[in-house]
């Protein structure tokens, strides 16, 4: 189990919650050693004097801040102990503010918040709840480890998370900063409805464990290879940038690959299901018995309708949520970006059903 790296309470209005704080990111990333080239012979770091060229011992260091070029004002380590915050005992937020009205630049490290018992939970639910519903973010200020942050508090499903924000000085002004940006907007041309329909083809539910690290993969399978003595695999050349003059071809090929894709893996499952049916067949026949009595004409017929509408709909159910998506796609169910699972089931179901009236 997760150990906390800081523990204090949360304050809002009057009422205080203790809570420890959990990291949320684990670094995967492959870490090398330096070395000298032809031997094993490991390469340190050291703290050099750039006149004199001889090592300095810590105890010697001080910090300089330069205020013109060779002029420094030197300040003692114990001097910035003065002046350092203590440690914050509190998460106070001071404002509610909608979560939307965050600008993704401003996201730092993510945090879980978990309560420190089970006589806080209730609490702890409480003010989940209230993020939640109200689709609001706490805003605090804490320090941690010697440093001051500007954090949200947020809701998840199931629990509370503290994310840290950049200051608003430290967020550069694109506008400022980057050399080329569009002019204007697009309008309504050709161009943009093909570009709009191919975001549209491609879309698909937020599934995190479909994306992996394909640099990291192949480092470890570099790093492998070479210890094995096999062959390395050479790099594919980054593609070409597309010209203004082939854009209109080239966003319709792309189109037309996409829902190619698309209808290829929803093609793949009804194809599995055909042969599971097909073998379910023959011992189905065999096990199947005589009935006791014939049903009412009327009430066989309502029976057998109920039983076309629950196949089409367990049978939607044995899909995954990609997948249901992508049919949402190609019939063109409006609203399907956030729809769960079961919405989507309900939204293709209702669908054909107005299919087989129209063709009724």
């Amino acid at each position: 189990m997760a150990r906390s790296i800081w523990t204090g309470v949360i304050t809002f209005g009057l009422a205080s919650l203790p809570v420890g704080l959990y990291t949320a990111i684990e670094d995967h990333t492959v870490h090398f050693h330096q070395l000298q080239r032809g031997t094993a012979d490991r390469i340190r770091n050291r703290r050099v004097n750039e006149r004199s060229g001889k090592e300095v011992p810590s105890e010697n260091i001080v910090k300089g801040y330069e205020l013109a070029e060779g002029e420094y004002i030197v300040v003692e380590p114990d001097e910035l102990d003065q002046i350092a915050p203590g440690r914050s005992q509190t998460i106070d937020i001071t404002d509610f503010v909608d979560l939307a009205d965050i600008e993704p630049v401003y996201f730092n490290r993510t945090y879980y918040i978990a309560p420190r018992g089970k006589e806080y939970t209730k609490v702890y639910e409480l003010l989940r709840a209230a993020l939640e519903e109200s689709d609001k973010a706490g805003i605090a200020t804490f320090v941690m480890r010697g440093k001051q942050y500007l954090t949200a508090l947020r809701a998840e499903e199931r629990l509370l998370v503290l994310q840290t924000l950049h200051w608003a000085d430290e967020v550069r002004d694109p506008g400022k900063e980057l050399p080329e940006l569009p002019s204007r907007r697009a309008g309504k041309g050709k161009e943009l409805t093909l570009a709009i329909q191919l975001v549209d083809a491609l879309s698909a539910p937020w599934e995190p464990g479909r994306y992996h690290d394909t640099y990291e993969e192949k480092v470890r399978e570099l790093v492998q290879a070479k210890a094995e003595g096999q062959e390395i695999a050479v790099a594919e050349e980054a593609p070409q940038a597309t010209n203004v003059i082939d854009l209109m071809s080239v966003l319709q090929g792309s189109l037309d690959q996409a829902r190619e894709t698309g209808q290829k893996k929803s093609a793949e499952p009804r194809k599995t299901r055909k042969k599971e049916a097909a073998a379910r067949k023959p011992a189905a026949k065999a096990a199947k018995k005589p009935a006791a009595h014939k049903a009412p004409p009327k009430t066989a017929r309502t029976t057998s309708k109920t039983r076309k509408r629950s196949a089409g709909k367990g049978e939607l159910r044995q899909l995954s949520k990609a997948e249901l998506y992508q049919r949402a796609t190609d019939q063109g169910i409006e609203g399907r970006s956030k729809m769960s699972r079961e919405q989507l089931v309900d939204a293709l179901t209702h669908a054909g059903r107005r299919r087989k009236k129209s063709a009724a």
